[in-house]
């Protein structure tokens, strides 16, 4: 049995106390500063505010300032802070982390750097932990799952990352349940590439529904050919990025599918997206969408932002990316939406 503490109590990290714990592990929960209402909660009921089912029996319930006593003893690490923590995870958390630990991130998402690059958050944490001269594991998690499904026990498959297969083979050992399926890989640019990029382009699918919404009327059957084209042309865009990130396994591009497709059957990137569809600005799709965060828009702005400063330079060809460089001016220029189809089509020729 290990100890398995997870900082962050947001729904993903929450949600993965159940595999943790329904394996005999010994669970810690710690909120950040942002979840003590969360946290209080869980004390009191034994159930995060936002599932429908109790945690397994035993897990230890922690506030920010109690992160220190959550550690003693610790053996691995669950990072479950959302991509607007990860500077806070950086500066306050991988610090106090005890050397060598055993770190597994949910967060997902990429940095864009003034150079052009797009950075992995396990490449940003591997910066901060490069200067202060402290070794640490650090391993992600990607893949198609939603946190309320993980923890209504929904058959789901993911893939951890790392760069030490030993240490992904001790944490697949430690996480995997008869729900919970784990592959693991090296290629960590492959697999957080691919579950970050899918986020703008689910935005891409939803805003279709909403186009058909606005067209047909709210309570019209769904129409699936719009829906397809765009999903098609995310494919096509995001292996363009995958090997413009150099990532190492053609075969973690499934993973960013897998993501792209759960993203764009719930949460918050689709109901922006129907907004923006149904002809709102958006100013209004934020206000209207008050409080809920939209981590989805800002990987978009980032990764167009890389596109247009290669295609200066000529290494990336802006026409690759005809579908995220038009959310991005949604997004950035509020411009409406008129989804460019036919620069989607292609002549071929084997």
């Amino acid at each position: 049995m290990s100890v398995i503490t997870i900082i962050g109590s947001g729904m993903m990290g929450s949600a993965l106390a159940f595999p943790a714990r329904e394996n005999g592990h010994e669970v810690r929960l710690v909120g950040t500063h942002l979840d003590r209402e969360i946290i209080d909660t869980c004390r009191k009921t034994n159930r995060h505010p936002k599932f429908e089912r109790d945690f397994p029996e035993g897990l230890s319930f922690y506030q920010i300032e109690e992160v220190e006593t959550a550690l003693i003893g610790t053996d691995i690490v669950i990072g479950g802070v959302s991509s607007f923590g990860v500077e806070w995870f950086g500066e306050k958390i991988l610090p106090i982390l005890p050397e060598g630990m055993v770190v597994l991130t949910v967060t997902k998402g990429l940095l864009d750097t003034e150079d052009g690059r797009l950075l992995t958050y396990p490449a940003y944490w591997q910066q901060k932990l490069d200067a202060m001269g402290k070794k640490l594991s650090l391993n992600a998690v990607g893949g198609p799952c939603t946190s309320y499904e993980l923890v209504a026990h929904d058959q789901t498959e993911v893939a951890f990352c790392g760069k030490d297969l030993s240490v992904l083979r001790m944490l697949k050992e430690a996480m995997t349940t008869s729900y919970y399926h784990i592959s693991i890989t090296t290629d960590i640019t492959g697999i957080e590439s691919a579950v970050a990029l899918k986020n703008g382009y689910a935005l891409g699918v939803a805003l279709t529904v909403g186009l058909c919404q606005k067209e047909f009327g709210k309570d019209s059957p769904l129409h699936f050919n719009s829906q397809a084209g765009i999903f098609g042309q995310s494919l096509k865009e995001m292996t363009k990025l995958l090997e413009f990130q150099n990532a190492y396994s053609t075969r973690n591009l499934s993973v960013g599918i897998g993501d792209l497709y759960v993203t764009v059957y719930g949460g918050r990137t689709r109901l922006v997206g129907i907004l923006l569809g149904r002809g709102m600005s958006m100013q209004e799709a934020e206000e209207e969408l008050k409080g809920v965060t939209l981590e989805s828009l800002v990987v978009a702005k980032r990764v167009a932002r890389v596109i247009r400063y290669h295609a200066a330079k000529g290494t990336l060809d802006m026409k690759d990316f005809p579908l995220l460089l038009h959310i991005d001016e949604i997004l950035t220029e509020n411009v409406p939406v008129t989804i460019p189809w036919e620069a989607f089509t292609y002549e071929e020729e084997v």
